[in-house]
């Protein structure tokens, strides 16, 4: 088996797990609310990480250096960024949190402007102006000329969960760290964080079997596994653009599951909005694909 051909599939067992996200997500905060999940998850991928940083050997490394960085980056991913996605998926349909969460690869590429001081070009910002209706379209539930968002604070929290996600990437650029390492420290951080906050909260709430195993779930594969496969996957392919497009299979499966699973109707609002943020990601990725094509010449 080729090395193009073991990265398609590491690519795709990791937009798979990815594909059932929104739906374990919907299904734990049924029983819990966004911190306790929060909390459960991100302790099971931190042990999980951590096991196989050590197995890597990797882990003095990791306890000697790194952590300067991981003491910001900690509190980005995963404190912040997961705790504003599950509020986003707490007050929205799975759908709609999904749908809106897939533009922040659109927001990374406006914040690298003044971040990184890169240029947009014009395919950037009809490709931005494609996406952001589609923004619209799901937060009006399709009434687009009604100003009176279904749930304003629920879409706010799903296009912060982006703003937060896009600047956590931007600000690593230059972070050296192995990735499995960046991660595992990065969450030894967060994760004192989230229990402090759990522990001073109104309540510790019982979550029942099922609520335990979604939380468990959302740690093992959407934080853990499904990270490894695709870091797996960059790592092993000889050219970003033949993985980079698999990640367009997911929000088709996740609608799927969202409804058959969970029983979420599929809104005519969603699926238009989706297709206009889907059409903007691709626009934007045919222009990087001749670039990244003649850098590996």
């Amino acid at each position: 088996m080729t090395a193009d051909r073991r990265a398609i599939l590491y690519g795709l067992g990791a937009v798979g797990l990815w594909s059932t996200v929104a739906t374990a997500f919907k299904v734990a905060l049924g029983h819990m609310s966004p911190l306790t999940l929060m909390c459960i998850a991100s302790v099971v991928s931190w042990a999980l990480i951590g096991v196989l940083v050590w197995y890597r050997g990797e882990g003095r490394e990791a306890l000697r250096r790194g952590w300067r960085t991981a003491a910001w980056a900690g509190l980005m991913n995963p404190a912040a960024y997961y705790l504003v996605l599950f509020a986003a998926y707490d007050r929205l349909p799975g759908q709609e949190a999904m749908a809106l969460n897939y533009t922040w690869a659109l927001t990374m590429a406006l914040l690298a402007v003044p971040i990184l001081g890169q240029r947009l070009t014009r395919m950037d910002v009809l490709a931005g102006l494609i996406a952001y209706s589609g923004v619209w379209v799901i937060a009006t539930r399709g009434q687009v000329f009604n100003v009176n968002f279904a749930d304003p604070l629920g879409v706010g929290f799903a296009l912060v969960s982006t703003l937060i996600w896009a600047l956590y990437w931007l600000l690593n650029t230059r972070d050296a760290r192995p990735p499995l390492v960046a991660q595992w420290q990065n969450f030894s951080v967060g994760v004192p964080v989230l229990l402090v906050m759990w522990c001073l909260g109104p309540e510790v709430e019982w979550v029942g079997a099922t609520g335990l195993a979604a939380g468990v779930y959302v740690g093992l594969f959407e934080m853990g596994i499904a990270f490894v496969f695709w870091q797996m996957a960059m790592h092993t392919v000889s050219r970003t653009a033949r993985i980079s497009n698999l990640i367009f299979l997911s929000p088709p499966v996740s609608l799927l599951l969202l409804f058959f699973v969970v029983g979420e109707p599929i809104l005519p609002s969603t699926l238009v909005g989706l297709v206009l943020i889907l059409g903007g990601l691709g626009l934007q990725q045919r222009q990087k694909a001749p670039a990244a094509a003649s850098a590996q010449q």
